[in-house]
């Protein structure tokens, strides 16, 4: 989006127009659209209007109702931290005592409407011009917000405030950047401010090294219903504690993990199997929840845990081995009908075979439902039959 489209959306009329469309529907768009042109309504500002009622729609799952009055565009709700995370992004700065942040890489501004709405003043800084006027919209309900159009990083080291947030954009034009010096700005870069305030929190990528978390830095990897969404660098008096942890949000609920990141020991295949969630794995805790359940893996290659008596746990997910069988299709579908299993969940783990690949071969007819796990079992690829806990 350039800047004159952002004008156009942020002007009263622009305003009034995006508020007054009915909820997005792709199949009546394109005749919505014509029906505004030929009102007279300009045609630029009906492909704004139309973009962002698509993009209000898409924006709910982060942003819940927040969404329906903001001003969006795809990169910077793609990049968008979820309102969930959003809010603990915040209080953790409110719980520190910090009373003003700058967000050096606003965006459309999510985070530092959380940093907002818990009363901490915010300035939101973003260079990209078009983007800094969506942010100015979106932060319109607080008085304690500003949005800056500015490179965060000529003015970062001169801003008198407590703590600095940022959250380097990790994609461009070539696709999705998982190296830390390939952010914009880059990691080393973001963390060189900490001489300057150190009080920082980095947004990073989940699939960031360990070898460019910093020692004196907290490292959370966060997972949202199953989904690993991010990873987050916690400096000075934001961080709990230097080392590793793992916050699991799921069904509303938080789940928080830390501990050691040794690898975990291997053993035989038990009755239970289970799989850690990925924010676990990503981390380096698996050998952490392993210790709480009584668990081995089942190949020192590979994220799954066994044990030989059920426990719960919300860090992992549990399933009860029934049978296992070769990795091939004909053995599992032989299992599966025996069974008489019509409808599978395939999960894979180190093994080259997808379940895109398997599903078709199954050919499966009956009323019960099963779970399959491919994965290696002390160096041999195996099909697991497995029920759910």
């Amino acid at each position: 989006m350039d800047a004159a489209t952002a004008r156009l959306l942020t002007s009263p009329d622009g305003l009034a127009l995006v508020d007054a469309l009915p909820p997005y529907e792709e199949r009546l768009s394109l005749a919505m659209g014509e029906s505004m042109r030929s009102q007279g309504v300009d045609p630029a500002l009906v492909a704004a209007a139309l973009t962002q009622s698509r993009l209000r729609a898409a924006a709910r799952a982060k942003l819940g109702d927040f969404a329906d009055g903001m001003l969006l565009t795809q990169d910077g709700l793609e990049q968008a931290t979820r309102l969930a995370v959003a809010a603990r992004h915040a209080a953790r700065y409110r719980d520190a005592g910090m009373r003003s942040v700058a967000d050096l890489t606003s965006g459309i501004g999510a985070d530092a409407m959380a940093f907002a709405a818990l009363g901490i003043a915010v300035t939101a800084i973003e260079r990209d011009e078009a983007t800094a006027l969506l942010a100015d919209h979106n932060l319109r309900h607080w008085d304690t917000a500003r949005v800056v159009h500015a490179d965060s990083m000529e003015i970062a080291s001169r801003l008198e405030v407590d703590a600095l947030f940022a959250d380097p954009a990790r994609r461009t034009a070539r696709g999705r950047r998982h190296d830390p010096k390939d952010y914009s700005p880059a990691l080393d870069d973001v963390l060189a401010l900490r001489a300057t305030h150190p009080a920082l929190g980095v947004k990073v990528g989940p699939a960031i090294p360990h070898d460019a978390v910093p020692a004196d830095a907290e490292a959370e990897w966060v997972s949202v219903d199953g989904s690993v969404v991010e990873a987050a660098l916690w400096h000075g008096p934001l961080a709990h504690a230097p080392g590793h942890a793992a916050l699991v949000l799921r069904g509303g609920e938080a789940h928080r993990l830390t501990g050691s990141t040794d690898q975990a020991e291997a053993g035989p295949l038990g009755e239970y199997v289970y799989e850690p969630d990925g924010a676990l794995i990503r981390a380096g805790l698996v050998a952490e929840v392993a210790g709480r359940i009584g668990g081995r893996l089942v190949d020192p290659t590979i994220a799954y845990l066994t044990t030989d008596a059920p426990s719960v746990t919300p860090f992992t997910r549990g399933y009860r081995v029934l049978e296992t069988t070769p990795l091939k299709a004909k053995a599992i579908a032989a299992a599966l009908r025996a069974r008489g299993v019509g409808t599978v969940d395939i999960k894979k783990r180190g093994v080259d075979i997808t379940p895109e690949q398997l599903r078709p071969q199954l050919k499966l007819k009956g009323d019960a439902r099963l779970t399959v796990i491919l994965t290696r079992v002390g160096g041999r690829r195996v099909a697991l039959i497995a029920e759910p806990l």
